[in-house]
């Protein structure tokens, strides 16, 4: 299972906004696209895509299961209607977006379906995201670590989520960070800039820098063409030992995605 380091966010834009980001990311390279069933986006980068001009094979697009679609009897249907909106017959990742609130329907069953789906070539690769450890056992438990291509969640500088990190880590499941600069309150952070000036970057290189030298897959999102070059060029620098532990003492516990009916009980 290879998932790709640095993607594509498609998180809140829409119609042409997205359609227009996807198109320049991909003119610019990127190959990697992260949407989601409750973005209501789908559709749009799909046809971003099919007018790009480049081959499927070459593209590795993921999306996320909604909450309301987690049960078996739900969860092919939702997707084939996923993959009808992005115009290809399979993704490369699906997710369970959210864990089902309260439980509603289960880890395992949700995780059997998603294997199903994966025995039926609507998807290459299945994964989870916004999941705790014990949200992780249970979908180990379920259907084998070796199913589970990602855990995508929430880490930045200032939340680096240290506990669900280890635990992904110790079971090979590979981490996906998003929100990495932290709604752009990362590119603030005096430590920051001043490791981007020691560096002749961005403060945003830096911080995809970091994450990326984690070990960790990126998805930046933006609207803008330089910001999107910018964005690809973290892949190329390196940080010292010193960079990556004055990033490492900005931890604060600053979740800033929990929304109410939805967030688990975080570790």
């Amino acid at each position: 299972m290879s998932i790709p380091a640095f993607g594509l966010g498609t998180f809140r834009l829409k119609d042409d906004v997205v359609k227009a980001s996807v198109k320049t990311a991909v003119e610019l390279g990127y190959r990697a696209i992260d949407t989601a069933q409750i973005y209501d986006n789908e559709a749009a980068v799909g046809d971003a895509l099919a007018e790009s001009g480049v081959a499927r094979e070459a593209l590795y697009i993921t999306t996320k299961i909604w909450i309301e679609n987690l049960a078996a009897d739900k969860l092919i249907d939702s997707l084939k209607e996923s993959l009808r909106k992005l115009k290809t017959d399979y993704v490369d990742l699906t997710l369970i977006h959210w864990p089902s609130p309260d439980q509603a329907v289960s880890v395992a069953e949700t995780m059997n379906a998603l294997v199903e789906a994966k025995k039926m070539g609507l998807t290459r690769e299945i994964g989870i995201s916004n999941f705790t450890v014990a949200l992780m056992q249970e979908a180990i438990d379920a259907v084998g670590a070796d199913q589970i291509a990602t855990n995508q969640i929430e880490l930045s500088p200032f939340l680096q989520n240290q506990t669900v990190v280890d635990f992904a880590r110790e079971n090979g499941i590979a981490v996906t960070s998003y929100m990495t600069l932290a709604y752009g309150e990362a590119l603030k952070d005096a430590t920051i800039i001043a490791i981007a000036g020691r560096h002749n970057a961005t403060p945003a290189q830096i911080v995809l820098a970091w994450a990326l030298q984690l070990g960790y897959a990126v998805i930046p999102s933006s609207t803008k063409r330089e910001n999107l070059a910018s964005n690809l060029l973290a892949q190329k620098l390196v940080l010292s030992d010193a960079d990556m532990q004055e990033i490492a003492a900005l931890e604060k516990q600053g979740r800033l995605v929990s929304p109410e009916g939805l967030a688990p009980a975080w570790d």
